[in-house]
């Protein structure tokens, strides 16, 4: 083995410092979002550790540590002269305000599933099986649907449905829609507000996820247009103008499977829209920040849960369009292009 050179172990060093930090601090993330400290900071303005704990029942001098590790962090900002801490109209559309598309609290909830799970995850290195994405913590559901929730707000009704070849005029009119892989139907919900003359089937195999969405549809006063099954993506029943699969081809064991069944409940001319996390088509181009995270959670969650299923394929989260077109398109389908894209999501339309 080379000898390392000093100059360089210490720069890595101090990038595993950092990286070291962000750990720590997404847990602080995690436990601040949790207790409601920081939609407290956002709607107190300039709190000392004291006001914030009265503000939150909770313990101050726990709460004086929590705020200090989130201030060394840079997600929150601390004016010595009087000893307050606040949060900047940046920092409360990140960890806040859960309407915002730059919320990213659900985030760190998806991610402490990672560690939750990893003893399921290591034994499945091990036995070369999988791990059902039923087999994981509760949190990662949750996470899930407050991760993507945002990124549907800002995107799905402005530009999505708009990218795709008339598919927004026929909404407006009234469609029969499936949401397959729902989860907790935060899409299903969206575009059932939006287009109140449309009606909205969501399925998912995970029956407490359809639990969840139901709930969700009442709250949101959509039950009248929607309706949430158990059912997975090659038994899904019906006959639909738009079929929507939103961030879970990738987890599927059988992807083509799944594309040939959706071909078959499409009507004449129906369009089949694939929501993916972004990513490009050559590995070298995904070794980026967006890639870190989401190679992560591919190989924690996604792929895993693909390889716990019958076919087992393993896309994984980073496939890329071109993979993605060879599914499809072996599925049946001879018409495929990129529709949309944002920094994390590609937007593509399949048709017969």
């Amino acid at each position: 083995m080379s000898q390392p050179e000093q100059e360089k172990l210490n720069a890595f060093l101090g990038k595993m410092i950092g990286d070291l930090g962000a750990i720590a601090s997404g847990a602080g993330v995690l436990l601040g979002d949790r207790l409601g400290l920081f939609k407290a900071l956002r709607d107190g303005g300039k709190l000392t550790p004291e006001e914030l704990a009265a503000r939150t029942g909770t313990q101050e001098r726990l709460v004086r540590e929590w705020l200090a590790g989130q201030a060394a962090a840079g997600y929150v900002e601390y004016e010595s002269a009087a000893d307050r801490f606040f949060l900047t109209p940046e920092q409360q559309l990140v960890f806040a305000d859960e309407a915002s598309p730059a919320f990213m609290a659900g985030a760190f909830e998806v991610l402490s599933s990672l560690w939750l799970d990893e003893d399921k995850v290591r034994q499945a290195f091990l036995t070369g099986g999988g791990v059902g994405w039923h087999e994981h913590s509760a949190c990662l559901f949750r996470g899930t649907e407050r991760f993507f929730r945002p990124g549907y707000n800002a995107s799905l009704v402005a530009s999505w449905l708009p990218a795709l070849d008339g598919v927004v005029d026929k909404l407006a009119r009234g469609i029969d829609v499936a949401d397959v892989g729902c989860g907790h139907g935060a899409s299903t919900i969206l575009m059932a507000k939006a287009f109140p003359n449309s009606r909205f089937f969501g399925f998912d195999y995970h029956a407490p996820s359809i639990d969840r969405a139901r709930d969700a549809a009442k709250e949101a006063d959509v039950g009248a247009n929607t309706r949430f099954e158990v059912a997975s993506a090659k038994t899904f029943p019906g006959r639909y103008d738009l079929v929507a699969f939103f961030d879970c081809l990738h987890d599927m064991g059988d992807p083509i499977g799944a594309a040939a069944h959706v071909l078959k409940s499409l009507k004449p001319d129906g369009t089949w829209m694939i929501v993916e996390p972004f990513a490009h088509d050559h590995l070298a181009h995904n070794l980026n920040p967006v890639g870190r995270v989401y190679y992560a959670a591919s190989t924690f969650v996604c792929t895993p849960a693909s390889l716990a299923q019958e076919v087992g394929l393993g896309l994984g989260a980073q496939a890329g369009e071109a993979r993605l077109r060879e599914v499809v398109t072996a599925g049946g389908f001879t018409r495929f292009r990129r529709a949309a894209e944002t920094p994390f999501n590609l937007v593509l339309e399949a048709r017969a």
